[in-house]
């Protein structure tokens, strides 16, 4: 298991290293700005002027990965409890002629490296050795202001790579970030051009967006800055309506759990605005997995289903307290309404019956309709659900009930 302590020990150690043999090396990226804002880095980049052969040289073909040498990337495996530290060669980018990966790397020096990336707070290197941070391109400053700006010219930059437009509805919602006016004019003007990014990649950005607390302010964002308009056009208002309906939505967002997962707030953010085929249809969209469809689908075909929870028969209530999902549906429900938080509450009090009386045992099997000299056949599952909700409503009672109802079942029907 990765400690945060042995981690930063033995990223302090890989730059040691490299100073030692001579070398310029540096903290880099999401781990500088991270520890300026007292934060605890989740890992730690280094940036130096060894180039890839030489940083294997030094720490050993055995603790070292070329996980990406054709663009100056080496992981440096640690000891235990202290995971990698990918090591990067200071490096200047060729075009971008698929708007996500330069076309080839030539190596450079730190201010032309500070220079490539993406935006000022994630521009900034630390010299852990001397305690000092390099800042070539006002990154101290924007992070003392909390403002998301992008390193030069931000057309540029998205041209770069157009993944970096949602990169900026990320970063400014999970930290809070005003964005910067120059850099979201840019993103307004050119948001259609992520389409040009993987489906794949869109939904992996969007996780990050939705599972994070700050999940609210990242789709107002998605839908100020134009992204929404590419990447999830359902939720875009067309008229007064549609814009209520999405500020009752921002505020359901709010009102999630911290820790609300993925397919709970994206469910959250659709279900005013698609039904379960709808959801299906962004859920293709974005080639999600299996298991995540089944879940958004469902929630987004029952938002609404427990909202008339006390007046509902138990045999429409019980299938969906004893679903998988129960716990996100009561979350979407407690979020949407004063009323939704009564009806989750209600909800939760049935839940908290014993086991054996929230979802007893069914009455009959299809073996048992086999052993009774039943003809198989599709109606076996119409007959048992027909069963099961008796038996939940307290209709019928018992075994031999059951079957004597079934067998009256089948010769109404021949």
């Amino acid at each position: 298991m990765v400690t945060p302590e042995d981690q930063r020990r033995f990223a302090v150690e890989v730059v040691r290293r490299l100073r030692g043999a001579g070398f310029e090396a540096y903290w880099a990226g999401g781990c500088v700005r991270d520890q300026l804002w007292g934060r605890t880095p989740k890992d730690y980049d280094v940036a130096t002027n060894a180039v890839p052969e030489q940083v294997r040289e030094l720490f050993g073909r055995r603790r070292t990965l070329a996980i990406g040498a054709a663009f100056g990337v080496i992981a440096v495996i640690g000891p235990r409890g202290a995971g990698t530290v990918e090591v990067t060669t200071f490096r200047r980018d060729a075009p971008y002629s698929d708007g996500r990966h330069p076309d080839s790397v030539s190596f450079s020096s730190a201010e032309e490296d500070a220079s490539r990336r993406d935006f000022t707070i994630n521009g900034l290197f630390y010299d852990p050795s001397e305690q000092r941070v390099i800042d070539f391109v006002g990154g101290q400053e924007d992070l003392a202001q909390r403002r998301l700006r992008a390193i030069g010219d931000p057309r540029h930059r998205f041209a770069e790579d157009k993944l970096r437009m949602l990169r900026a509805v990320r970063f400014a919602a999970t930290f809070s970030l005003s964005l910067d006016p120059q850099t979201r004019e840019a993103i307004a003007a050119m948001a259609g051009e992520i389409r040009i990014v993987s489906p794949e990649r869109i939904a992996m950005e969007m996780r990050w967006i939705l599972a994070d607390a700050g999940r609210a302010t990242g789709v107002r964002l998605l839908c100020e800055t134009r992204l929404a308009e590419a990447i999830l056009p359902e939720i875009v208002p067309g008229d007064e309506t549609a814009e209520r309906r999405l500020d009752e939505t921002l505020g359901r967002l709010a009102r999630l759990p911290a820790e609300a997962g993925f397919p709970l707030a994206l469910a959250a953010v659709m279900s005013p605005f698609v039904d379960a085929e709808g959801a299906m249809a962004v859920c293709d969209r974005w080639r999600l997995s299996n298991k995540e469809t089944e879940r958004i689908v469902w929630l987004v075909r029952h938002h609404a289903a427990l909202l008339d929870a006390a007046a509902i028969r138990w045999s429409m209530l019980q299938p969906l307290l004893v679903a998988e999902g129960i716990e996100d549906l009561l979350a979407l429900t407690e979020a949407g309404s004063s009323a939704g938080a009564a009806a989750a509450a209600h909800c939760r009090s049935l839940l908290a019956q014993p086991r054996a009386a929230l979802d007893p045992p069914p009455l009959l099997t299809g073996d048992d309709l086999r052993a009774e000299g039943l003809p198989p056949g599709p109606q076996y599952r119409t007959f048992l659900d027909r069963l099961r909700a008796a038996q939940l409503d307290g209709t019928i009672g018992d075994k031999t009930e059951a079957l004597a109802s079934v067998k009256k079942w089948m010769a109404e029907e021949v």
